[in-house]
Order: structure tokens, then C-alpha cells, then sequence
């Protein structure tokens, strides 16, 4: 993968989540200076038939398989910095998300429920009972309705700058969110983002209408309070120290699935199965290819709970 695409897709996603506006090539460029990385070649690769839908999907490497899903108006693809450490011991299965990539949007409205059951359906296509599960932003809301809507299928459950209801993000990020839609296509044709879209989507003309579905879809007021008690599997939330949601919203979460209620204990007695990481230094458009990412949420995904105990880190230091 060129630099300027992967630059195009981090700037897509900023856009849409941060700023609507235009955002140019140079702008983007100084967050993503040591971001670049080539996507490995996949296994295999192709379009599925799912509920109406052609959806693209791409597997890399061998081993336990993990769902990887990508953020507003990109691809796997965001992913590649951090794609090789995923795949030294994991079969990783790449989804492009209704209407991204090569994916069309088709004439149903987004919706996270909808694309839910929708990967649910993939894996199933893809010869996998059950997968573990990791999703950032819009890729995140899709994996926690996969998880609620088919617990069955997802083992393990990471959740990348994600949050249970709208309220979480500050009060001006939804302002700038209701910004989105059709009427930004036309100041966007000289940018990165859209180039990189006409470059690889099955239908370059359905810009505008996948910039209305987004827009219509960050306007929701939505809460799925409700349905957080519901995730039995191993949840791990993870979020920047300086993410779109506020901290309140990601403490919260995390005391919602059973964490931070009180002390583990000595013996790490009343340790809750699910975990929380803020990752220092990264924001919500740079957490995603972080290799502090990796490094947090592998030992998760691979069931690892075991740490040494104050008398083992002391008997080995005599």
C-alpha cells in the first residue's frame, strides 16, 4: 500500500469523526510520517454474499482467527502498520463495512445492527464456529452489535475507541459529526480521502450518498446501556489518553462489563475477566496503528491472565 493512500484513509477518518471539513495531503501528512507500512499480500481474497450485500473480505496470516474492523471511511487497509504483528500467530480476517472500499453501499441504511448480523454471517461463510473479535470506531460499534446480537460466534472482544452511546463523545464532536453529508462530495474531490475511495469502491459516483448515510447515522442518538450486560465473552476497551470520548464515559463502560467496582485483591481474587487500556500519547486518529495497540490487547486475545506475583518478582531478584 502507497504512503498517500494509507495517508488518505487516516485523513477519511479523521474527517469524519473530528473535522468535515476538507482536510488536504499536507495537512495530514506530519501524523502519519511514521505510520506507513506496506499491507501483506492475503492468503485469499474476495466478495462474499451477505444479506443483500457483496461484502469484501481479506485473510492474512495462520492461526487462532481475529475479525478486524476498520474505522469510518476506511479499509483493513488503516490497519497496515500494526498488520504483521497481528498475523505472526493469527489468521486475520480484513472486512470492508458496507459502502467502504470495495464493499458497495447498496440501498440499505447504515446500520450497526444490520452489519452486525452481517459478520456474524461472514465468518460463517468463511468456514469459523467462533472468532475473536477487534473493532475500532465505527468497525468498534459493528463488533459490540456482532457480540450482543451472535455471542455465539465472538470468543473474545476488543473494542477500539468505542463507546456505548452517543453522550460519550464531547458536546462539540457531535456538532461537527451532524456536519456530515452529501453537500461535502463536491469540496472533496481534490483530497486524498476521496481519491483513495474512487480508487478501489465498486461505484465511485455513490460518494455523496455514503456521506449522507454516515452523516444520518452520527446523528442518532443512540445508548445501548442495555445491551452491555449482555457481553459475557472477555471484553478488553481500549482508548487513547486524549480520545473523542471523555473518560467518564470510558470508566463507565468498563464498570458497566464488571471492572473497577473494587480492589482485585491480593490474590488477585477479585479481578474482573475484563480488561481497560488508555494507551498515553494517542488520540482517536492515531490510537488504531499504534504498536502499543498490539501490545496491549495480543495477550488478551490469546487468553494469557497470568503475571507474576510480588513474592515471584522479589524470590527472583535474590
Amino acid at each position: 500500500m502507497s504512503r498517500s493512500i494509507f495517508i488518505a484513509i487516516f485523513a477519511s477518518a479523521a474527517a469524519l469523526f473530528a473535522a468535515p471539513g476538507a482536510i488536504n495531503a499536507e495537512e495530514a501528512k506530519p501524523a502519519m510520517t511514521t505510520a506507513t507500512a506496506t499491507l501483506p499480500k492475503p492468503q485469499k481474497s474476495g466478495l462474499l454474499p451477505i444479506n443483500g450485500l457483496n461484502y469484501y473480505s481479506a485473510v492474512y496470516g495462520k492461526g487462532e482467527p481475529l475479525l478486524l474492523l476498520h474505522g469510518g471511511l476506511g479499509t483493513t487497509d488503516m490497519f497496515a502498520p500494526i498488520l504483521p504483528k497481528l498475523t505472526e500467530n493469527r489468521t486475520v480476517i480484513g472486512v470492508d463495512l458496507q459502502g467502504h472500499g470495495r464493499t458497495a453501499l447498496g440501498d440499505r441504511p447504515l446500520s450497526l445492527e444490520a452489519m452486525g448480523d452481517d459478520m456474524a454471517a461472514i465468518v460463517k461463510a468463511l468456514g469459523y464456529d467462533k472468532v475473536d473479535v477487534m473493532g475500532y470506531s465505527l468497525g468498534g460499534g459493528v463488533a459490540f452489535r456482532m457480540a450482543v446480537q451472535h455471542p455465539d460466534v465472538v470468543r473474545r472482544l476488543v473494542l477500539v475507541s468505542t463507546g456505548y452511546a452517543a453522550d460519550g463523545f464531547y458536546a462539540e464532536m457531535r456538532g461537527q459529526q451532524a456536519q456530515v453529508g452529501a453537500a461535502m462530495a463536491d469540496m472533496m474531490k481534490d483530497t486524498p480521502m476521496y481519491k483513495s475511495y474512487v480508487a478501489v469502491a465498486p461505484h465511485p459516483e455513490d460518494f455523496p450518498k455514503l456521506l449522507d448515510q454516515l452523516g444520518a447515522y452520527m446523528r442518532k442518538d443512540y445508548d445501548y446501556s442495555a445491551d452491555v450486560p449482555k457481553l459475557k465473552m472477555p471484553v478488553m476497551l481500549v482508548f487513547g489518553d486524549s480520545d473523542m470520548y471523555r473518560p467518564e464515559h470510558e470508566i463507565k463502560f468498563y464498570q458497566m462489563l464488571g471492572g473497577g467496582l473494587k480492589d482485585a485483591g491480593w490474590m488477585r481474587e477479585n479481578l474482573s475477566q475484563n480488561r481497560l487500556a488508555i494507551l498515553p500519547n494517542r488520540t482517536h486518529y492515531d490510537v488504531f496503528f499504534a504498536p502499543e495497540l498490539t501490545a496491549a490487547t495480543l495477550p488478551f486475545l490469546n487468553g494469557e491472565t497470568k503475571v507474576k506475583t510480588w513474592d515471584e518478582v522479589v524470590n527472583e531478584t535474590n
